[in-house]
């Protein structure tokens, strides 16, 4: 048997081919204040196109039709209206911020009472089944009615428009936050009312030191729900009971034939719906527990 040589066959060359791989082009990474302005323009550019497509339906609807406003003579009115919002020229001429204070102090008495009412009520309902099953009829029975139904009953009980107006906020805003609510209480897993009676906890402290932590964010939700609907009830029962208010406003203005400021008031209804909604939509996120 011959021997090889392991030196040898070490230090032989080895031939192979080089394959040369292509440049790696790395990809720059975007500042922050360009990502910043990119989001902005992606949400910026699709909203000014819909508001675009409304000022151009707006413009065709003025045309084809007889005495319906043009965006531009509307435009004018609005210059001419914000001008000077709160002017007083007696009890029934005032400016338009007048009125919608006015209707958001009626909105802020309903809304205030229903939460007041709605929030514990939901909480009992979900607690207990008793209560849910003595509840749930009623609810289910009078939900569904218009709110413009309740008006008249509000007149019959207090006999003036201002607490008429606040109680048909109060008994159609309320339906939200008793539903969400004892939804909210009903969710709660069944563990964590099981170490609260090995705990021996009172009712009170379970109620205050578990159920509302975990029911927070559905009862946020009813409140957001809530507060849409008594903003749109408020225009409604103030057209029909008068006084103060953006509602009245609206209906005077018609009577005056200024539909000008009648498109006026509509967006200024709508944003300060918006306004109210994105608010507590904002307040719900940071007490939300599911989004962290």
């Amino acid at each position: 048997m011959k021997k090889v040589n392991t030196k040898a066959a070490s230090a032989a060359p080895v031939s192979g081919e080089v394959i040369a791989l292509p440049p790696v082009q790395v990809r720059r990474r975007t500042p922050a204040f360009a990502r910043r302005i990119n989001d902005l323009l992606q949400r910026l550019i699709p909203a000014l196109l819909g508001l675009g497509l409304l000022v151009i339906a707006w413009q065709l609807a003025a045309i084809n039709s007889k005495g319906f406003p043009t965006p531009l003579s509307t435009l004018d009115s609005a210059i001419t209206l914000f001008a000077d919002p709160f002017y007083r020229d007696g009890p029934n001429d005032m400016g338009v911020g007048w009125n919608v204070l006015a209707s958001l102090q009626r909105v802020a008495i309903g809304f205030g009472l229903a939460a007041l009412v709605g929030i514990p009520l939901g909480f009992m309902i979900g607690r207990f089944t008793f209560l849910a099953r003595m509840f749930n009829p009623l609810i289910a029975l009078l939900r569904p009615v218009s709110p413009l139904a309740w008006l008249p009953i509000g007149l019959l009980l207090f006999q003036k428009a201002e607490p008429a107006s606040s109680w048909t906020i109060f008994i159609c805003s309320i339906w939200p936050m008793v539903i969400n609510t004892a939804e909210g209480v009903r969710r709660i897993p069944e563990d964590y009312l099981n170490v609260a009676r090995v705990l021996q906890l009172s009712e009170w402290t379970v109620m205050r030191r578990i159920l509302f932590p975990a029911v927070l964010p559905a009862v946020l939700t009813g409140v957001r729900l809530s507060i849409g609907i008594a903003w749109l009830v408020i225009v409604a029962a103030e057209m029909l009971t008068g006084g103060l208010g953006i509602g009245f406003w609206i209906w005077n203005e018609w009577n005056n034939l200024n539909v000008e400021n009648i498109l006026i008031a509509i967006v200024i209804i709508g944003v300060v719906g918006l306004l109210l909604e994105q608010g507590l939509m904002l307040i719900a996120r940071r007490f939300s527990w599911q989004e962290k």
